[in-house]
């Protein structure tokens, strides 16, 4: 199986063998951001909605296991022989325990605090007291959290002056249109984020 569902079935003994890989110490299932146009949920993928609108998701959770060679994703197959609840649990558990720490950056006079350069980096919005750092590091009641690309999160106080805002609009925006580093586009939109948890969001394009 590869990092990209193609849908095909898989037989009883492939299921079996990645019920077998979570179950190995550094084979974990996590969840994973994905765009809401993501091809994988034509193929069945498992996910939830993160981010909605009119015209369908915007942003969603999908699952799967970090193997060695690869990511695996779930699919609803899947479901025919684990827990679904159980699949979700394990892997925002997972994903707590998944260490990433902020560093402020320089280049912003230090007012916006950056998280990237692992696996699950960007991911870990979805782990309150992981944010919650990010709030206290900025004194800001509230967040602007940009996720344009996999393995980068960059996060401002909502409050931040005009000019400073512009210019962490303007790297979002290179960032999302960067496709140099190879990393998977997420959201061309800013999370607001408030006591850890996402409250909203502030689309940039259509």
């Amino acid at each position: 199986m590869s990092k990209v569902i193609h849908g095909k079935e898989k037989s009883q003994e492939e299921l079996e063998k990645i019920i077998e890989q979570t179950k190995q110490s550094d084979q974990k299932i996590y969840p994973i951001l994905k765009p809401g146009h993501w091809v994988g949920l034509k193929a069945g993928a498992l996910n939830s909605n993160l981010i909605n609108s009119d015209n369908g998701p915007k942003v969603v959770i999908g699952y799967g296991i970090d193997t060695p060679d690869n990511f695996v994703f779930l699919t609803k197959k899947h479901l025919e022989t684990m827990d679904g609840q159980q699949i979700t649990q394990q892997a925002f558990q997972n994903l707590e325990n998944y260490e990433t720490v902020f560093e402020y950056s320089e280049t912003f006079d230090n007012k916006v605090v950056t998280s990237s350069g692992n696996d699950f980096s960007s991911e870990r919005i979805l782990s309150v007291s992981h944010m919650l750092k990010a709030h206290e590091m900025l004194q800001a009641d509230e967040l602007l959290v940009s996720l344009a690309r996999r393995t980068c999160m960059m996060a401002i106080s909502r409050d931040a002056d005009q000019e400073l805002l512009n210019k962490f609009v303007y790297l979002h925006e290179y960032t999302w249109n960067d496709d140099s580093f190879g990393n998977a586009e997420i959201s061309d939109i800013l999370f607001i984020v408030k006591e850890g948890r996402i409250t909203g969001h502030i689309p940039l394009s259509e």
